[in-house]
Formats: C-alpha cells, structure tokens, sequence
C-alpha cells in the first residue's frame, strides 16, 4: 500500500470510527434504526473509500501541476521582456 493510500484511509477512518461507535451506542441502546443507520454509512464510507479512485492518479496530477508552473512562469517572463522593451521606446 503506497503512503498516499495509507493517508486517505486514515482520513477516511478519523470520520467512519466515530460514526460507528455512535451506531453501536445508538443500537445497543435501542434506537435500531438510527444506530444501524449510522454503522451502514460508516461501513459504506470505508468502502467506498477503498473501491473509488481518482480518475487521474496522484502523479499525473502532480505532473500537470508542474506543466502549468512551468507554462505560468514562461508566460510571466515573456511579459517582462515585452513590457522591458516597450519602456525603452517611449
């Protein structure tokens, strides 16, 4: 399991532990309805979490960050120059 994948589950886990703690609770305690609620919706998100992906993996959205810096930055220097030129003429 790749460190990226550790953290969304660890991220995914912070909100679906509590959720089923409360279903318990809520479960053992009598409310069936809302305490089995809450555990469906916390094993639904673990779930999901696991079996959906991003359309575009990790790297290739770093990769396009990286393509949009470079491509702001040539931008960037080529207006510099062209407003560098344009003061000498005045």
């Amino acid at each position: 399991m790749e460190l990226f994948e550790t953290v969304k589950l660890a991220a995914t886990l912070v909100l679906a532990i509590p959720a089923a703690i409360a279903g318990i609770e809520l479960f053992v305690g009598g409310e069936t309805l809302f305490g089995g609620i809450l555990l469906v919706l916390a094993v639904v998100l673990v779930v999901a979490q696991q079996r959906l992906t991003l359309a575009a993996s990790p790297k290739g959205l770093l990769a396009g960050v990286a393509a949009d810096a470079v491509t702001s930055d040539r931008d960037e220097d080529a207006a510099e120059t062209g407003d560098a030129e344009n003061s000498g003429t005045d």
